[in-house]
């Protein structure tokens, strides 16, 4: 069992409370590992801190190459690392360590990687003008970091969405201060130890531990702050935008979804089924992108219903330490209590359970990959957001209906489409009220491809040149000549 500690101004501190909250591993229930339970005060010194070094020479005027340079650093250490962080995410997140050696390990090396790409090239423009009061002038712009920014990172892909945020912000020369969730703050807090190791000056990385509901309001509330970036829920990113309002701090909030996966009547079933079953199941389905509503052509519903039924019942769910698992547990026990509350809402309101009522292991918070048939679009199942391994079979008829059906939702984050027809396809892609829609595919995930939702799935994007413009500001010099 480990205690973690805060990282500010480059150094290990408990919180200023003295108090501890536990982490839990979702496997076993038992406590993996002791978080400081840190409030105002702990915040106050880490953005004091990053504000200092925003400021000071060491990186103020580092330039684009030495930034460059220390997230390329950092990225190393990471590869270096991986088995460590594959074994650390696999055991806060009760997910089978596949996954992370798949997606989450290599995804942040490649993101790190991009954005130090970027770091020497925020370049301004020239700007001719006629001049003031008769004279010539010379007006350029210059890329300035917009200051501190509070980032507060999700326990479902910790790592991941950590250094989605941390990359730009740094290689724009922003600070940070980092605050990742209770649920899942070690993989987090070893990055906090890799951008000491790398070079990364004191105060530019810190890591605020603690409650979400005690530390993130203090943080988006905090009159240093320039920028928050938020990924977790619409209600919490609804209460973070009214609050950075109060001070025009920027917002970016990657916020919930309820994506559909559409199948149209000449789609291959056969070969489909695995990816719609990753699109519904993967990560335990606790990920904003998970393709929960499968909408099928109705002259293929029933044989989708049955292979998607047939794929749930064959998985094998267990712990992580079980190489044979290919579903591992929800985040804790109030999160598996939620999600088999919606799945008893549908049924109650009619929905057919199709899979997912075979035993799991006795110890740990695990719940079979659950389907749905008989799911109407007006049922709350259809569109609120799970967040757990549950998925629904819905039939329509159209064209307009299946599109109808996808964007009848409060969320617009992504959905995936299947047809051999490129006309059917491009032309429902561009009625998808969505950031993201994959064709033939389920939304891929790439530094370079801007990722982030509309309605209520959020403002900004993560990822991208997009996700570096949104740690800049444009300053604007006119010279009189």
């Amino acid at each position: 069992m480990m205690e973690l500690e805060n990282l500010i101004g480059g150094r290990h501190c408990k919180a200023a409370s003295a108090s501890f909250c536990d982490k839990l591993a979702p496997a076993t229930g038992e406590r993996l590992a002791r978080v400081p339970a840190s409030n105002h005060e702990d915040v106050d010194r880490a953005v004091k801190a990053a504000h200092a070094a925003l400021h000071d020479d060491q990186w103020a005027n580092a330039g684009g190459a030495a930034r460059a340079r220390w997230l390329h650093r950092l990225a190393d250490l990471i590869e270096r690392d991986s088995d460590t962080f594959q074994r650390l995410l696999a055991e806060e997140q009760g997910r089978p360590p596949i996954e992370m050696r798949m997606m989450d390990v290599p995804m942040s090396v490649d993101v790190l990687r991009y954005f130090a790409g970027w770091a020497d090239k925020l370049e301004g423009r020239t700007i001719p003008t006629d001049g003031f009061m008769g004279r010539r002038t010379l007006n350029y712009t210059k890329r300035m970091p917009v200051g501190v920014a509070a980032q507060i990172i999700p326990w479902n892909a910790p790592l991941m969405i950590a250094v989605w945020k941390l990359a730009p912000a740094l290689a724009a020369g922003c600070t940070v201060v980092i605050k990742p969730s209770e649920d899942a703050p070690i993989a987090v807090a070893r990055l906090g130890e890799l951008a000491r190791e790398a070079g990364i000056p004191d105060g530019v990385v810190n890591i605020v531990h603690g409650i979400g509901a005690h530390v993130g309001p203090a943080l988006v509330a905090h009159p240093l702050v320039s920028k928050v970036s938020f990924t977790g829920s619409t209600e919490v990113g609804r209460s973070i935008a009214i609050e950075a309002a109060k001070t025009f701090k920027r917002v970016t909030l990657e916020l919930g979804g309820k994506a559909a996966q559409i199948v149209f009547a000449d789609a291959d079933i056969e070969q489909l089924i695995p990816v719609l079953t990753l699109g519904m199941f993967v990560n335990q389905g606790q990920t904003c992108a998970a393709g929960s509503r499968v909408l099928v052509h109705r002259s293929l519903a029933q044989a989708v219903e049955t292979r998607l039924a047939d794929a749930a019942r064959s998985m094998r769910v267990g712990p992580p330490s079980d190489p044979s698992s290919q579903m591992g547990a929800l985040i804790n026990e109030r999160h598996l209590a939620r999600v088999r509350a919606h799945v008893q809402g549908a049924i109650a309101e009619g929905a057919i359970r199709l899979a997912g009522d075979e035993a799991v292991p006795e110890h740990g918070y695990f719940m079979r990959p659950t389907v749905l048939g008989g799911v109407h679009p007006s049922m709350r199942i259809a569109s609120e957001e799970v967040f757990g391994p549950v998925g629904m079979v819905i039939p329509f008829d159209t064209e307009e209906e299946a599109i109808d059906i996808a964007n009848d939702t409060p969320y617009g984050l992504s959905a995936s489409l299947w047809t051999q027809n490129l006309a059917t396809a491009h032309r429902v892609a561009d009625c998808l009220d969505v950031g993201a829609v994959a064709i033939n595919c389920w939304s891929p995930l790439d530094a370079r491809l801007p990722w982030g939702g509309v309605k209520h799935s959020g403002i900004g994007r993560d990822l991208s040149r997009a996700a570096l413009e949104s740690y800049l500001e444009e300053k604007v010099v006119t010279a009189a000549l």
